[in-house]
């Protein structure tokens, strides 16, 4: 029966409309794979590895005296205007600013919906760097936006015809999921060159405070009109749990989008801790933040050396997550990531990021105990997914053989001959690996990642034509499982050994 409803009443272009794919779904994965949330660990999710200046020896701060004051005013409506929040923000940035260049926001996301509320109407071009974080797309399409995706590389050759067609682009710097940051004499010129073709600069600085402040570019807001700048404390701060942020902008855009956005924005806790975090001895370059960018760097280096002894290809990064290309690896980046998952380990798959295809994952800094359990993850989700295509084709060569008799050499194979000239290759695969047996030829050896790993580089006998022809009988008449092995092992290798 077809449905007789009329129309939704919504704008006609929100019915294609799909929400944007983040990281930080421990309590799916919980749900999904039955392992305890406690015992996820989230490198999805790029959050300050050091935790929140709460969990610090000696802090600063007292979590539960900032709830505590929070909660007296939980009968109040929050002042609108949140002027020791602003005011604190606008010290935190420092550069000149004041809380009149300052816009409180509900997290990064609401920003970006405020701004893209106040200046994109239907039909606006947007300009959007790809691979970059996806609200900047969802938000603008919400408002019916003409959505022009642009290389990362070419922000800084753009025409002026390019630009002055567009009503607004964003770069993300340090860019989320490459990790880049462009330093600011770049920026700096392109906003210039924004200003001059009435193009508005949307710089989401979400995660400077832990690359390199110095480089952020909110010294220029207060003499151009066509400059916005997001502020984020999720990233640095380590709470995703309580949605803080703020734009940085000139004092008459900032009138603006402060009159437009939505009243009470931000509840009395939020409001207090975050004017707290904020207002922190240093600012960016408080104790707690210099820590943070000094252990990140350290681990960043670590993590880095144990991906690449795997075979990937990490970019080069100055923040506190690694992009990594996985291309040369047999599995795509959603199926390492699901696998991963299924661990208890979670990474983010980057084949979300506009249209990025499924050879890149983003994996976060954690601490050293943290890598080594990432990379542990990693090598043994590799080997198992190795090991299950290795059994796929032992299986089929069996099958194979009992119609067809032994393989034989495969001269085509890449490897050929990894043990011998004229070896056969029915067994490509060891159906009796780990065998363990030192008889065999095969040893112990030093992995890549210091453990010990069995070695059958040195055995040759599960290719000699005539163990091929006692071994392959059993494996056609009973299958490939544990009891044949057992009794191929016994019948047949150890009579050879």
């Amino acid at each position: 029966m077809t449905d007789q409803r009329p129309p939704l009443p919504v704008k006609k272009y929100l019915l294609s409309l799909e929400p944007c794919v983040h990281g930080g779904l421990i309590r799916k994965s919980s749900q999904k794979y039955g392992i305890p949330e406690s015992d996820i660990l989230d490198a999805s999710a790029s959050l300050n590895p050091l935790g929140t200046p709460f969990d610090q020896p000696d802090p600063e701060l007292d979590l539960q005296e900032l709830l505590n004051k929070g909660l007296e005013k939980l009968e109040q409506y929050p002042d609108n205007r949140y002027l020791e929040y602003r005011i604190a923000a606008a010290e935190f940035v420092g550069m000149g600013m004041t809380y009149e260049n300052i816009i409180p926001g509900n997290g990064s996301t609401e920003i970006i919906r405020l701004v893209a509320e106040c200046v994109v109407a239907e039909g606006d071009v947007v300009l959007i760097p790809r691979p970059t974080f996806s609200e900047y797309e969802l938000q603008c399409s919400v408002m019916g936006a003409k959505i022009k995706y642009i290389k990362q590389d070419d922000i800084f050759d753009l025409d002026n015809d390019v630009l002055a067609e567009a009503k607004i682009i964003f770069v993300c710097n340090p860019n989320n999921p490459t990790g880049k940051l462009f330093d600011k004499e770049k920026m700096e010129k392109l906003a210039e060159q924004c200003a001059a073709q009435k193009t508005i600069l949307f710089v989401d600085e979400a995660y400077i405070e832990l690359a390199e402040p110095e480089q952020s570019v909110a010294y220029l807001v207060e003499n151009n009109d066509y400059l916005f700048i997001q502020r984020s404390l999720t990233k640095s701060f380590a709470i995703p749990g309580i949605r803080m942020g703020f734009g940085v902008a000139s004092s008459k855009f900032a009138c603006v989008l402060n009159n437009a956005r939505l009243s009470w924005n931000m509840g009395c806790v939020s409001d207090t801790i975050a004017t707290a975090l904020l207002s922190m001895k240093g600012g960016v370059n408080s104790k707690y933040l210099l820590d943070s960018r000094t252990f990140i760097e350290q681990e960043r280096e670590f993590l880095m050396k144990k991906l690449s002894r795997r075979g990937f290809k990490p970019a080069e990064s100055c923040v506190n997550y690694i992009y990594v290309d996985i291309s040369d690896l047999s599995l795509n980046s959603s199926e390492l990531a699901e696998r991963m998952a299924s661990h208890g380990v979670l990474i983010r798959d980057c084949s979300s990021f506009q249209n990025n295809g499924k050879n890149h994952i983003r994996v976060a800094i954690r601490t050293r105990e943290e890598n080594e359990r990432i990379a542990d993850t990693i090598r043994q989700v590799i080997y198992e997914w190795g090991r299950e295509q290795a059994e796929m084709q032992l299986h089929e060569n069996i099958n194979v053989a009992a119609e067809c008799g032994r393989k034989g050499s495969n001269i085509d194979c890449d490897y050929y001959p990894c043990h011998f000239e004229g070896q056969d290759c029915t067994f490509c695969f060891c159906p009796f690996y780990p065998c363990e047996d030192g008889r065999t030829g095969g040893n112990w050896i030093e992995s890549s990642s210091g453990g010990q790993v069995w070695s059958c580089l040195n055995c040759n006998i599960v290719h000699e034509e005539k163990i091929v022809n006692e071994l392959l009988p059993i494996f056609v008449a009973e299958g490939l499982n544990d009891e044949s092995v057992k009794k191929a092992w016994k019948e047949v290798m150890e009579l050879n050994l």
